[in-house]
């Protein structure tokens, strides 16, 4: 019995998954975050080996009888000389080496779509495009929070913020985002924000995130502003669809899939219909499609492929099934 390890490692959680060839669940398995950037090599190399060997565990299959796994870690590939080090990473666990690593925009792709040709846009805690088409494969925008990973919840964390600053000086009217952020914060003065941003309270890039929240609230609101975000959000999003399509070289005329993943696509915070009347207004064919498989089942799909078997249409369905 072949059996394949899929890891969805994330800005905030690693997501572990044991299945067979015919799309059985064996164990499932969570972990903290695999962004090395923030957590450090050595934590990742901890983290995944405790997840890898706990997965296992469950799962009642020894590491030598795993045929393949694919682990897909958040910022791979963004710096060459580090690839070495996150490649060898699995080891302690997989000391047979039948792994690859890669970015995790690969199993947002490959679950979204089943392994099929076309883009998924992931915006979570960060953002970024995806797609393959015909051998071919391209990504666009995941350049960090700094300058780029627009439409993320990390990006509306710090547009929301900004906008609360421009409300509390008299730049923009105030609306419900003021009073959120005044809330959360339970601050004496608004610019006693400043010590709770810069301090070491929400120093982290998942921490900092999370204020997204108080943005998709004031939307819920009617706050205009906020709503303007989420309007900009998918503008971006469809932007970088665009970009991996030019890049890929699709054809005009081909229609092509289109899906989504990562946790700002909420459902009631509107970000999704967006994304779906910009790619509607755009010259480009495009057929927004609901993800068919969660990234983790993704990474498993990945898994297989790479090891020359991939999972038929009956273990994907059964995979559709375990994932409701």
């Amino acid at each position: 019995m072949k059996t394949f390890l899929g890891v969805d490692g994330g800005g905030t959680k690693t997501r572990f998954l044991l299945v067979d060839e015919a799309g059985r669940v064996l164990a499932s398995h969570l972990e903290g975050p695999a962004y090395y950037l923030e957590i450090g090599l050595e934590e990742l190399r901890r983290m995944l080996a405790h997840g890898i060997t706990q997965t296992l565990r469950q799962g009642q299959v020894r590491e030598e009888d795993l045929s393949h796994a694919f682990l897909a870690l958040p910022a791979y590939g963004e710096d060459s000389k580090l690839l070495p080090a996150l490649d060898a990473a699995p080891l302690e666990a997989l000391p047979h080496r039948r792994y690859r690593c890669d970015n995790d925009m690969v199993c947002g792709w490959a679950g979204a779509l089943a392994g099929a040709d076309g883009i998924n846009i992931v915006a979570g805690t960060g953002s970024i495009a995806y797609g393959e088409y015909d051998g071919r494969r391209a990504r666009a925008g995941g350049w960090g929070e700094l300058f780029s990973d627009e439409g993320s919840s990390y990006w509306l964390a710090r547009e929301g913020l900004r906008l609360f600053s421009r409300m509390s000086d008299g730049r923009l009217p105030r609306g419900p985002l003021h009073e959120q952020v005044q809330r959360h914060f339970a601050l004496a003065s608004d610019l006693d924000l400043c010590a709770a941003i810069y301090g070491k309270e929400i120093a982290q890039r998942s921490q900092f995130a999370q204020l997204s929240k108080l943005v998709a609230a004031a939307a819920a609101e009617g706050d205009q502003a906020a709503l303007g975000l989420f309007e900009s959000a998918a503008e971006e999003l469809a932007d970088m669809i665009d970009a991996v399509r030019g890049q890929l070289r699709i054809p005009a005329q081909a229609s092509v899939l289109v899906s989504s993943s990562g946790g700002m696509f909420q459902p009631g915070n509107g970000l999704r219909a967006a994304l779906s009347a910009q790619l509607q207004r755009r010259s480009a064919q495009y057929r927004f499609i609901e993800a068919r498989l969660p990234p983790d089942m993704g990474a498993v799909i990945q898994a297989a492929r790479l090891n020359g078997t991939p999972l038929g249409a009956d273990s994907v369905a059964a995979l559709a099934r375990a994932a409701r």
